[in-house]
């Protein structure tokens, strides 16, 4: 317990020293986001997490940060056109070894910059389909087949999202990365927080969500902060929205439906950027609704890149009980032997991306 109250102490006064220095920074305005939206191009882009890793654990931990990996499946992105990827950074791995993690950010942006593409790093998520709500570092958990992402590992984990007691630690964090990478251009966003009240949390989530906008103001960035508006809830749909500098959201709906939200969020005078979208089972295809995203001007990043051992093909919710899925693959554009899943996918995406 000693210990435990010392390593919060620490980070209390580590995270005030961090903001003390940086300085604070303030929601951009309509005319600053649209500034910075003039100088960009039409992002189009897709959530990134390597073939190998079968968690966002997985990706960043010193037992298997594979930066080998990411520059095979980047420079296949980069094929492609694909010009900015999402990917979520993991807690627990910072909080083993933060300078292992600093480093393997800045190796991960590296390989981005190499191949001409924007990243934007989410700080939170609070998604969990299975194995554990948790994160546990070092070697992870082999595919179970049959089951949807049963090891997709939360970040920072929903003890620490639920116990306030530990969010200086989280601060700590926070400020660290940002201040680190604060005026890194190879930065396109930063996502706070990825499906804030999911995984069974509810509003539980609601006191970090706030806090890591507060931590993130606290710093002065150059780089625009989002929050995807994700659920049906009004409340944190509008608390998403107006702490963030771009506007940002999730569809995994049909042309018709993703046209209308994509309006709806281009009311805010902001720049809109879909942040996951590509469901084949429920309609959100490439060829019905990346059409869409080009005609409004909204940006968008798909689900996801290289088919591997989170087993995304599998619809949501599926358990080796269920049987062989043989309906088309929910996400995902390439095999794991680079070979694409759909041909003509490609080569739309190629069409409006180049």
């Amino acid at each position: 317990m000693m210990k435990k109250t010392t390593l919060l102490l620490t980070a209390a006064l580590f995270a005030s020293a961090l903001c003390s220095q940086a300085g604070a920074s303030e929601r951009w305005t309509e005319k600053e986001a649209r500034e910075w939206a003039a100088v960009n191009p039409w992002f189009c882009g897709f959530n990134y997490i390597p073939a190998n890793a079968i968690n966002y654990t997985a990706m960043w931990d010193r037992t298997s940060f594979s930066p080998e990996v990411m520059d095979r499946e980047l420079a296949l992105a980069e094929e492609v056109g694909l010009n900015c990827a999402r990917v979520v950074m993991q807690y627990a791995v910072y909080a083993e070894n933060p300078k292992h993690f600093i480093r393997a950010l800045d190796k991960f942006l590296e390989i981005c910059d190499k191949h001409h593409i924007k990243a934007m790093p989410i700080f939170f998520d609070d998604c969990a389909f299975g194995a554990s709500t948790d994160p546990q570092t070092g070697i992870q958990p082999e595919p179970l087949e049959g089951w949807y992402a049963w090891a997709w590992s939360p970040s920072p984990g929903h003890t620490m999202v639920i116990d306030e007691r530990t969010h200086p630690l989280l601060e700590t964090y926070v400020k660290e990365v940002l201040t680190r990478f604060a005026d890194d251009d190879r930065i396109l966003a930063w996502d706070l927080y990825n499906e804030p009240t999911n995984g069974g949390l509810a509003f539980r989530s609601m006191p970090l969500l706030h806090k890591v906008v507060k931590w993130a103001r606290e710093v002065e960035i150059s780089q625009p902060v989002t929050i995807g508006v994700w659920s049906g809830d009004e409340e944190l749909r509008r608390f998403s929205i107006d702490n963030s500098d771009i506007v940002s959201f999730h569809c995994y709906s049909d042309a018709a439906y993703t046209r209308e939200m994509c309006r709806q969020l281009k009311a805010e005078n902001r720049p809109v950027i879909c942040t996951e979208w590509m469901n084949r089972p429920t309609g959100s295809t490439i060829a019905s609704v990346l059409p869409v995203f080009a005609e409004e001007g909204v940006g968008c990043m798909l689900w996801g890149l290289v088919n591997g051992k989170t087993q995304t093909d599998l619809p949501w919710g599926h358990r080796p009980e269920h049987g062989e899925y043989t309906g088309p693959w929910q996400h995902d554009i390439f095999r794991g032997d680079f070979t694409p899943y759909d041909p003509s996918e490609i080569d739309l995406l190629k069409k409006y991306c180049k």
